[in-house]
């Protein structure tokens, strides 16, 4: 005989076994409690695994996700390190950009940067086809005009540079294997157009929602379910005379919730609309209907 498995979450678990005699907690006690309120409670969601589509973009997205951490810890440990033997420069690089930290691979004192001067910097940055070559290498020099003082540490240091700013490089090689990836995975989910079609939902948020809901928004049952389980519903609180009382819900999937503010509020940047709430919440009814209605693909 097969069995139906329920998602039972630890924090339900542990406030329904206050509601059974005893106060100690023992592995059997808490089987009987998962298995007494599997039994009762007709609210709780049936595991589903997703399709396999949306299994693959969950590792992927969840990969990418790391790989970005990884990449603004590295970004901020080398704005640190420049700080120490460079402030000058370190305060007129945007070090998320490629161009800067090709730079810093090539030049970190700015001693050195004096000697080369700006032409040459300009033509070390354009072999390496670095946009906006000329205004990097007019601002390197800037700086290094600005600071003539050596500090302790310098050398060292400098390595040090050198060592982050290729391993941010390479971070920013594999986000960009990782994108291919999950573009090219999002776009055989039967859904991909429909996503697509919203205004301000792109790959990345696409991949997102399809690896949060399992690639199936019927398991949902309605779109204000959907937008509970986004976190975009707020959640009332109400007791005797005091009604209306609203606030933010406090279990909810935080990447759902960032791709829909993410596309409702790259779609507000791009024209004039309304607030990014109300955004947020109708992309999520359309999202839902529409990869229900096979009539709106």
């Amino acid at each position: 005989m097969l069995g139906v498995g329920v998602e039972e979450p630890g924090l339900t678990v542990h406030r329904a076994s206050d509601a059974y005699r005893g106060e100690g907690k023992t592995d059997a006690k808490d089987a009987f409690v998962i298995a007494d309120q599997a039994r009762m409670r007709r609210d709780l969601g049936l595991l589903r695994p997703g399709d396999e589509v949306a299994v693959d973009l969950r590792t992927l997205t969840a990969r990418r996700t790391d790989l970005v951490c990884d990449r603004t810890r590295r970004i901020n440990r080398l704005r640190a390190q420049l700080l120490e033997i460079f402030p000058a420069l370190e305060r007129v690089l945007d070090l998320t950009n490629k161009g800067p930290v090709m730079l810093l691979t090539g030049y970190q004192p700015p001693a050195a940067i004096r000697r080369s001067g700006a032409k040459r910097v300009e033509t070390w940055l354009r072999n390496r086809r670095v946009r906006g070559c000329a205004a990097l290498a007019r601002a390197a020099v800037e700086a290094a005009d600005a600071q003539h003082a050596a500090l302790p540490g310098e050398k060292p240091a400098a390595a040090m540079v050198i060592r982050l700013a290729k391993g941010v490089m390479v971070l920013d090689e594999e986000i960009a294997e990782i994108d291919a990836l999950i573009e090219g995975r999002f776009r055989e989910h039967p859904h991909a157009e429909v996503i697509l079609s919203l205004p301000g939902m792109g790959k990345q948020m696409g991949a997102i929602f399809i690896a949060a809901t399992g690639g199936d928004t019927s398991a949902f049952g309605s779109a204000d379910r959907l937008a509970g389980y986004a976190g975009l519903a707020p959640a009332p609180r109400d007791s005797g005379r005091v009604s209306g009382n609203l606030r933010r819900p406090r279990r909810f999937h935080r990447g759902l919730l960032n791709a829909m503010y993410l596309s409702a509020l790259t779609f507000a940047s791009s024209s004039h609309c309304v607030a990014i709430t109300r955004s947020s919440r109708s992309r999520r009814a359309f999202s839902w209907a529409a990869s229900r209605s096979p009539s709106i693909r």
